[in-house]
C-alpha cells in the first residue's frame, strides 16, 4: 500500500521510516502531573496513540514507553500552595489523567515508568557522564557542561542566545554560582530543605528533569530509540539536552526519529497551565462523545499549531453522528457501493507523514455514500472499511 513517510525533527524532512526487523521503540515524554489534562496533552497523547495502532497495523511490534514525571519544581511548588504532599497530588492528577486518555480511547503504554522508581538508573547515568568528562560536580549538584558537546543546539537549531533564553523561560536557573556556563544543565540537584531526596555519590539530591527521561528509555528501549515523540514545546531544552547526554552517555545516535505534535492555542496565546488558558478534558465529556472529541483533534495536522474554536468541535459532532449513522443503515441486496479507490486513499493519507486530517475526510465520504445508500446498495464493504479505519483512528462505534 505504500511506504510510510514521516517527518523527523532533527532532519526537518519527511523521510521513508524503516525498522531493523518488525519491533520498534516509541518513547514518548509523558506529563507532570501538578493539574488536570487539557485538550493541549489530549492532542499530543491522541496522535501518537494512532500513530502506535498504524505502525500495529502495518505489521511492526511495537513497544509504547510514556513516562510520568512525578517529582518536579512544578509539582513541589503546587503541592505547597495547595498544602498536600506532593506525591498525593501527583497521584491524583496522574489518575485524572489516566481516566481521560482512556475515555478518550487511546490504549495504554505498554510501560508507564516513574521518574522516582528510577533513581538508581538515573545515579547511574549521571557517573557515567562524569566519566565522560562532559559533566562535573560542584556543591553537591552535577551539571552538563554544553560547551565540551558540539553538536549541542542540532536538534532545535538554535543559537546560544536564542537556547539561553529560552531555557530561562523553562526553569533554567541561569545565575547559578556553580555553573560554569549559564546554560548547562542539571543531572542532579542538591538537597533543598522541606523537598524529597535520595542519597547518591553526589550528595542528597532529586534528579534534574532532562536526565530521567534518558535513564528510563535506555532501561526499557535500548540505547537507541526508534521514535521519540513529545509535544513541540519539549524540542528545546527538553529533547536537546536529552538526546545529547544519551548520545555522550552510550556512544550512539539516540532517536532515528524526533516526532513533536504542534500546540493547541486558546484565546490566542499557547494553552498552557501557567497560562490558565485551558479547555479541561472533564469538562469536553460534558458535552461531546469521545469519538466527537478524538474527531476534533485528529482533523487537524499533527505538526501544525492551531487555535480551539467551540464552533469546530461542534463541527467533529456532526462528523461523529454521520459516522453512526452508518452503522443503524441497513444494507440492501442491490449493487455494491465500491470503495477500493477509498481505502486506497485513506491508506495514502496515513503513510503521508500521519495526515490525519484528509484520512477523515476520505471517510467522511465513505460515510456519507453509504447512509445515502442504504435501502437502496450493499453497504456491507464500506462498512467494513470504515471499521477498519475506525479501528485504526481509535474512533468508537456506539448507538444511540
Amino acid at each position: 500500500m505504500g511506504k510510510l513517510r514521516l517527518y523527523n525533527s532533527r532532519t526537518k524532512k519527511k523521510e521513508t521510516f524503516f525498522a531493523q526487523g518488525r519491533r520498534i521503540g516509541i518513547y514518548v515524554c509523558g506529563i507532570t502531573p501538578y493539574s488536570v489534562t487539557h485538550l493541549g496533552h489530549a492532542f499530543t497523547y491522541t496522535f501518537f496513540d494512532v500513530l502506535g495502532r498504524f505502525l500495529r497495523h502495518e505489521g511492526y511490534r511495537t513497544t509504547y514507553v510514556q513516562n510520568l514525571t512525578d517529582v518536579d519544581d512544578d509539582i513541589l511548588k503546587r503541592a505547597r500552595e495547595e498544602k498536600k504532599d506532593w506525591r498525593e497530588l501527583g497521584e491524583e492528577n496522574a489518575q485524572k489523567f489516566l481516566d481521560d486518555t482512556a475515555w478518550l480511547g487511546n490504549i495504554p503504554p505498554d510501560m508507564y515508568p516513574r521518574a522516582t522508581d528510577h533513581i538508581a538508573e538515573i545515579i547511574t547515568y549521571t557517573k557515567k557522564l562524569l566519566h565522560k568528562g562532559i559533566a562535573y560536580e560542584k556543591g553537591g549538584s552535577v551539571y552538563f557542561e554544553v560547551r565540551k558537546d558540539q553538536p549541542y543546539g542540532s536538534l532545535s537549531r538554535l543559537s546560544y542566545r536564542q537556547m539561553l533564553a529560552l531555557a530561562n523561560e523553562r526553569g533554567n536557573n541561569p545565575k547559578d554560582p556553580n555553573k560554569k556556563d549559564s546554560l548547562d544543565f542539571v543531572l542532579w540537584q542538591k538537597k533543598k530543605s522541606s523537598e524529597p531526596s535520595w542519597a547518591s555519590p553526589f550528595g542528597s539530591g532529586r534528579p534534574g528533569w532532562h536526565i530521567e527521561c534518558s535513564a528510563m528509555a535506555t532501561k526499557y528501549l535500548g540505547n537507541a530509540v526508534d521514535i521519540h515523540g513529545g509535544g513541540g514545546d519539549l524540542i528545546f531544552p527538553h529533547h536537546e539536552s536529552e538526546e545529547a547526554q544519551s548520545r555522550v552517555a552510550n556512544g550512539k545516535q539516540f532517536a532515528r526519529w524526533w516526532m513533536h505534535a504542534g500546540m493547541l492555542k486558546y484565546r490566542g496565546e499557547k494553552m498552557s497551565k501557567s497560562l490558565g488558558n485551558l479547555v479541561l478534558v472533564e469538562d469536553l465529556k460534558k458535552r461531546y462523545t469521545a469519538s466527537a472529541v478524538r474527531i476534533y483533534l485528529l482533523s487537524h495536522p499533527y505538526r501544525s499549531s492551531f487555535e480551539y474554536f467551540e464552533q469546530d468541535m461542534d463541527k467533529a459532532k456532526v462528523l461523529d453522528m454521520i459516522f453512526q449513522q452508518v452503522w443503524r443503515a441497513q444494507s440492501a441486496l442491490g449493487e455494491p457501493i465500491l470503495v477500493s479507490k477509498y481505502e486506497s486513499m485513506f491508506y495514502h493519507a496515513l503513510h503521508d507523514d500521519m495526515d490525519t486530517p484528509k484520512a477523515l475526510r476520505v471517510m467522511e465520504q465513505v460515510a456519507q455514500e453509504a447512509v445515502k445508500a442504504k435501502n437502496k446498495k450493499n453497504i456491507t464493504s464500506a462498512k467494513a472499511l470504515l471499521s477498519t479505519a475506525f479501528n485504526i483512528l481509535g474512533l468508537r462505534i456506539t448507538y444511540r
